[in-house]
């Protein structure tokens, strides 16, 4: 009994850590399936944006560009960060965003770097998770000068696309506007 003891200790320790590994003090395990809300999203993804000329200007003139997206997972399944062509035709540049998942809270939140201020500072996070196939995550930020809300949308997800929208509010989350959006179709 001793040696199929042994046998079996050492059988699970070549296997190594599972996510659901609780013999960390610092894992515990995901109470959801939240804390894989944006496995959908590894991977390489070629990228087609929509977005308005003018922002809460009440402009309908929509500005179309491609782009690439390349996002990873980071500490051990609760974190990723993606790194971004964005082929803007007043120009191009390089982003990151950066998720962090909560698994007490049950929530991500995002942060994006924008080369053209790589000093920052880093935006305001926003903040949710995927309820019945949907990402909404929304937060605090300004626009103008004037603070806004904004709201990020996954939706449409496949194995091989996915739909994200980002909407901003000045009133409070009364009305929104969409002012981003952009289509997701992975590289072979």
């Amino acid at each position: 009994m001793k040696a199929l003891a042994t046998a079996l200790l050492a059988t699970s320790l070549a296997a190594g850590p599972t996510f659901a590994d609780n013999s960390h003090p610092d894992r515990t395990p995901a109470m959801t399936d939240h804390a894989h809300d944006f496995d959908f999203l590894i991977g390489k993804w070629r990228v087609h944006h929509w977005r308005l000329k003018d922002r809460l200007a009440g402009s309908t003139e929509w500005i179309e560009f491609d782009g690439t997206s390349q996002l990873w997972m980071t500490m051990d399944g609760h974190g990723t960060v993606d790194d971004n062509f964005v082929g803007l035709p007043s120009g191009p540049y390089r982003a990151m965003g950066i998720r962090g998942y909560d698994p007490k809270a049950q929530i991500w939140s995002i942060w994006w770097l924008d080369a053209r201020t790589p000093q920052g500072p880093l935006d305001p996070p926003v903040r949710g998770r995927f309820e019945n196939g949907v990402g909404t995550f929304e937060g605090d930020d300004t626009f103008n000068v004037k603070p806004i809300k904004v709201r990020y949308t996954w939706s449409r997800i496949t194995a091989n696309s996915a739909h994200w929208e980002q909407a901003f509010s000045p009133d409070g989350g009364s009305t929104w506007e969409t002012n981003w959006r952009m289509d997701f179709t992975r590289e072979k």
